[in-house]
């Protein structure tokens, strides 16, 4: 039965097809045209042209001569003519008895959605049905190299355990091979910001390390007075033990002071003490008192591929002499506007470092450390400071890592700490730059 105001079941409809006496509800109040308006008068009870069929509500007035449309029915069963027409439903006004209006014929035939094809899904792309042959081949063709994207790789397959094992072995370098190009002359890097804090320590022991495990020489030269470096690398530098004072204020030989890095081959430590703390006041008086370092590197007998010298967090005299000593300048720069609010200062004084003391001085590196994803800061600091150096930014940028900080209460590096974290990882990714960029341009340095 299609409720549409037509009696199409015989079961609910009573002789002639019209509605049953028991049926409290009118059907015919559905057809097009039908208003239910609460404002129109009830007509009169006599009145023949109007029927009720809904006590103490009056419907659509139809006159008794004219039949009900009913749906013809074939009496064998089949479907009913098509051909078929509705009569005109005629709605009467109930405000005024006798006077009614008569509606265009509607056709008897229902109207039916004209079935839509389902469309069609290639390789997980849709595809509809109605898609013109250009268009379906082309989304064939796209779908013939389609990779989804829940496909795992070989990263992501492997379990994170095993992951971490490879990287750690691959930093490690247990075999001993030379996996980093080694430069043709000695690289004397200085690692110098002014401001303290932006992880000038960590960058130049673990950098060393890096080279160090995957068969470079190098020297760590401590000229900072906290004596961190010396402690990141587990080396002695308690009062009384030879350093780098000696070297500044006395003249001694930098291979007297010079103490191997235990656990790691091809790296050598010249640690810091607290009397560097007082070698700013006793170098107001020495001659030559800026290129102390320079002449004590100079004069080391054995051959090393990289000296990284660090630096305190100051322009005083120890960072001139560590910039009259070096031909690079490494610049770790914490990803934050303090950072960036001394970095002009630095220059300034380099620039003037090269113009009166050592014009093959140049900032070949600059290195992001501390960066915090999660911040838009971090994030308009590397923009700028990418705009402001260009290429000299390396792509590595060292995040903020946990195991980074505690590798250093351990006496280790995080190289060594914890291989396998994302600290180590990035610090790697940083030194095997260092070591690409140094064998493609070779920069002039001292023998």
């Amino acid at each position: 039965m299609h409720d549409d105001g037509r009696y199409d079941d015989r079961r609910v409809s009573g002789p002639g097809g019209r509605p049953s006496a028991d049926d409290p509800v009118s059907r015919e109040t559905d057809y097009p045209g039908w208003s239910d308006s609460s404002s129109s008068a009830r007509p009169p009870e006599g009145d023949p042209g109007v029927r009720r069929d809904v006590p103490g509500r009056p419907t659509s007035a139809v006159p008794a001569n004219v039949p009900l449309a009913r749906e013809p029915h074939d009496p064998t069963g089949g479907p009913a003519h098509a051909a078929s027409a509705r009569p005109a439903p005629v709605r009467g006004n109930a405000a005024v008895p006798g006077r009614y209006e008569v509606q265009p014929p509607v056709s008897d035939v229902p109207q039916q959605a004209t079935p839509q094809a389902a469309p069609d899904v290639v390789a997980g792309v849709v595809v509809p049905s109605d898609t013109p042959p250009a268009a379906r081949y082309a989304a064939e063709s796209a779908a013939s190299t389609y990779v989804s994207r829940e496909t795992p790789t070989r990263e992501e397959d492997d379990p994170p355990l095993a992951m971490e094992a490879m990287r750690a072995v691959q930093i490690l370098n247990p075999s001993g091979e030379v996996t980093m190009p080694r430069p043709d002359r000695t690289r004397v890097m200085c690692v110098a910001n002014q401001k303290g804090g932006v992880g000038k320590t960590t960058t130049t022991v673990n950098l060393a390390v890096a080279l160090a495990l995957h068969g470079n020489r190098v020297l760590v030269v401590d000229l900072d007075p906290q004596g961190n470096a010396s402690t990141g690398l587990n080396v002695p530098h308690h009062t009384g033990v030879p350093d780098v004072y000696d070297c500044l204020i006395d003249s001694v030989p930098l291979e007297d002071v010079a103490q191997t890095v235990e656990g790691i081959p091809n790296l050598w430590c010249v640690p810091a003490t607290i009397d560097l703390a007082g070698a700013e006041i006793e170098l107001v008086s020495v001659v030559a008192r800026e290129s102390r370092l320079a002449r004590a590197i100079a004069a080391y007998p054995g051959h090393f591929d990289y000296i990284f010298i660090d630096c305190p967090p100051s322009l005083g005299l120890l960072t001139v002499n560590a910039l009259v000593a070096a031909q690079e300048v490494l610049i770790p720069i914490q990803c934050e506007y303090y950072a960036l609010e001394g970095l002009n200062q630095l220059i300034n004084n380099i620039n003037l470092v090269r113009q009166h003391l050592n014009p093959k001085l140049e900032v070949s590196t600059i290195l992001l450390t501390m960066y915090d994803r999660r911040t838009r800061l971090a994030d308009a600091v590397e923009q700028d400071v990418r705009n402001h150096f260009g290429d000299k930014v390396l792509q590595a940028v060292i995040p903020r890592n946990v195991r980074v900080s505690e590798a250093p209460s351990y006496g280790q590096s995080v190289m060594t700490y914890d291989p396998g974290s994302r600290g180590a990882t990035s610090y790697f990714e940083a030194a095997q730059e260092i070591a690409e960029r140094g064998a493609k341009e070779p920069v002039s340095r001292n023998a």
